[in-house]
């Protein structure tokens, strides 16, 4: 296939996702947006850009699609997208690729100045707009992108400064995006030049330990030179770096701070340097075991983001001269025929053995997403009503399996048939099982952090769980819970609130589970593939109330702040709304929910601080548990499910059983509650 034939094909691809992804809306502004959602994942997958939020705003003379403002303020990502949506890899001119740059950099200078103040508080825009200009003066660099699924011919865009901000453009076409994706290392790789970058020659000390594969190189790189590297390429330095989602997206470490600003003549004495991996060194040879490093390609830290991150602060927040900083580094060449991506996450472990942090954990190889995707090419779904074919859904444990499997079928009417069995809308990437099984959890606070910190979270909690591997009835569920946010994604759409989708869908959600504490039947979901109607219409009914909530911030504050905050959850969490009794009819029995999900859900394996907390609730005697619930039935003062728990907690004590975590959670915060209310035991 020429590269033509694959980009069209690539094209395609992207174009089926968006129109899967936007449910086949025909309003052409929902299909804009999911684009701008599945290019921002690309760009995340491939290291790009560390994540990004879809929100479109548009006024005479300016347009944004997304942006993405790091923790601590100091980079911003602005996103523009100019989707074709025709799969016909046609080209993009230059005065649209133009346009969209200048209006994006006017954007940005009016949001600045404060064009949020004129703007409506309840879109999307408005929070975007505000959340830059509060940060204005802490911005230090702004990268501009500008994403379109057709071909682009620009060769290069130029540098400017905004107000002493540094800002760089980067255009991604059809091309740019296939190529990063089909690489097969998952990344753009990074040309470095040190002869460009270095004032004078970077010299080296080399080694290449006989039949080894690799080589390694060892330097002092000047402060300045390291900063200059990360400007340019920003996260991309440390996509194979294991901890670098802690190391660069948490606070500056202070001691290397300290050290950078009043002793950095000591840096090299107490800082233990970067590990970086690289391929295709070009090399000046002096004979006597020393080189000069000229350049090198697919540079990666992978070891040393902390020191990285915190250098790059030091020069931007404050002002630090860094012509006296010495970084040692150590670069080790992958020569050919060795596997860079096994041996570059190898030595990332060994330079971090001191911290549990395994590369597994974060990876798409992990046990858990290769279960899940086996489950996937096995399992049969039933029939929709009205329809007599099965289908499946596709788990995709690392981006693209799905269009590499859709490739296989080299002829139209066998990639007809794939797709009948595996529509697109049936498909669940890793970090989509996140978002559901957290917002489930009753996590809408960290699902509202972003696609990649959410699914970093997961994997964590999935981590601290121990060994967990998914079954059938595992399988099924999380599948229902699929349906179950996919189509209260719908609904929330129908509902034109105007922004906050994501939002307003996860606080939906988490509230059902916790109201209903985990009653709604996922088997009788799977067997439906969708929802009832009566649990259709409270949906209907919630997410109005959530939008409420989240809209109507403490102080005014920033919405998509304010929806990241466990206080935002808790508050919205305890928002009492009145289940038709049609729905309490169709949720499951206490008992049969347990029974249902107890013993494979993720969530219910206990760690040690949970089973204390079983404990202490099992050593709650029957009898305290039936006057609870006695008092708070003659004293209205709980929730209706609140003293069904009790007595069943009630139940459980005089059997001599231990209630579930869940059970166990719920049960001291009524007993604690009760308490405060005036129940006496």
């Amino acid at each position: 296939m020429t590269e033509l034939e694959e980009l069209h094909a690539f094209g395609r691809n992207i174009q089926q996702d968006v129109i899967a992804h936007a449910d086949a809306a025909e309003d052409g502004a929902l299909r804009a947006e999911a684009f701008t959602e599945i290019v921002i994942g690309y760009l995340a997958e491939v290291g790009e850009i560390d994540d990004g939020i879809s929100c479109p705003f548009e006024a005479r003379g300016m347009r944004c699609s997304g942006y993405y403002l790091s923790e601590d303020n100091d980079r911003l990502d602005l996103f523009l997208t100019i989707p074709r949506l025709d799969g016909a890899a046609g080209t993009t001119s230059k005065t649209e690729i133009d346009t969209g740059f200048r209006r994006l950099f006017t954007f940005l200078e009016k949001a600045i100045e404060g064009i949020h103040q004129g703007r409506e508080e309840a879109l999307d825009g408005y929070d975007m707009a505000r959340s830059i200009w509060q940060a204005r003066n802490d911005i230090s660099h702004v990268r501009l992108f500008v994403i379109t699924d057709g071909l682009a011919t620009i060769e290069r865009i130029e540098d400017e400064t905004l107000h002493g901000i540094e800002i760089s453009s980067h255009l991604w076409d059809l091309r740019r995006i296939h190529r990063a994706v089909s690489s097969g290392t998952g990344h753009e790789a990074i040309h470095v030049n040190f002869a460009e970058m270095c004032a004078s020659p970077l010299r080296c000390i080399v080694s290449e330990p006989e039949n080894a594969g690799y080589r390694c190189l060892l330097a002092v790189i000047p402060g300045d030179v390291l900063v200059e590297m990360y400007k340019r390429f920003g996260p991309k330095l440390l996509e194979r770096n294991v901890r670098s989602f802690l190391q660069l997206r948490g606070k500056v470490n202070q001691s290397i701070r300290k050290t950078i600003l009043d002793e950095p003549q000591m840096f090299l004495a107490f800082n233990n340097g970067l590990s970086v991996t690289a391929s295709g060194l070009a090399l000046e040879d002096h004979g006597d075991g020393t080189v000069n490093l000229i350049s090198a390609e697919d540079f990666q830290i992978v070891n040393g983001g902390q020191t990285t991150g915190s250098i790059f602060r030091a020069s931007r927040k404050d002002s630090a001269d860094l012509s006296r900083l010495q970084v040692p580094v150590k670069i080790t060449e992958i020569l050919s025929g060795g596997d860079v991506e096994e041996i570059a996450p190898r030595i990332s472990q060994s330079a971090n053995n001191q911290n549990k942090v395994n590369m597994a954990d974060f990876s798409s190889n992990h046990p858990f997403h290769r279960r899940m995707e086996e489950l996937s090419r096995s399992i049969w779904a039933p029939p929709a009503p009205g329809l007599q074919r099965q289908s499946r859904w596709f788990y995709e444990r690392a981006r693209g399996q799905y269009h590499d499997a859709l490739a296989q079928n080299k002829t139209p009417a066998q990639r007809k048939a794939f797709e009948a069995i595996h529509p697109r809308r049936q498909m669940i990437s890793k970090t989509d099982l996140a978002k559901f099984e957290h917002t489930w959890s009753q996590l809408p606070n960290i699902v509202s952090r972003g696609a990649q910190k959410c699914y970093l979270d997961f994997m964590d909690v999935l981590d601290r769980r121990g060994q967990f591997l998914p079954d059938e009835a595992f399988f099924k569920r999380a599948v229902s819970r699929a349906i179950l946010f996919k189509e209260t994604e719908r609904i929330v759409s129908r509902q034109k609130f105007g922004g906050y989708r994501a939002n307003i869908v996860t606080y939906t959600l988490a509230w059902l589970s916790h109201s209903t504490a985990k009653r709604i039947d996922l088997d009788a979901i799977w067997d439906l593939q969708g929802l009832s109607p009566s649990l259709s219409s409270f949906i209907n009914v919630v997410c109005v109330h959530a939008h409420e909530h989240i809209t109507n911030s403490p102080g005014g504050q920033n919405v998509t702040e304010w929806c990241k905050k466990e206080r935002c959850w808790e508050s919205f969490r305890d928002v009492e709304i009145d289940i038709p009794p049609v729905l309490e009819d169709e949720l499951l029995s206490r008992e049969k929910a347990g029974t249902q999900s107890t013993r494979h859900a993720l969530e219910e394996q206990t760690t040690a601080q949970e089973a204390e907390l079983i404990n202490r609730v099992a050593a709650v005697s029957a009898e305290t548990w039936f006057a609870l619930s006695a008092w708070a039935k003659d004293t209205q003062s709980l929730q209706p499910w609140q003293r069904s728990l009790s007595f069943s907690l009630g139940k459980l004590a005089g059997n001599g059983k231990p209630p579930t975590r869940k059970q166990a959670t719920h049960g001291e915060t009524i007993l604690a509650d009760a308490r405060k209310l005036g129940f006496r035991s």
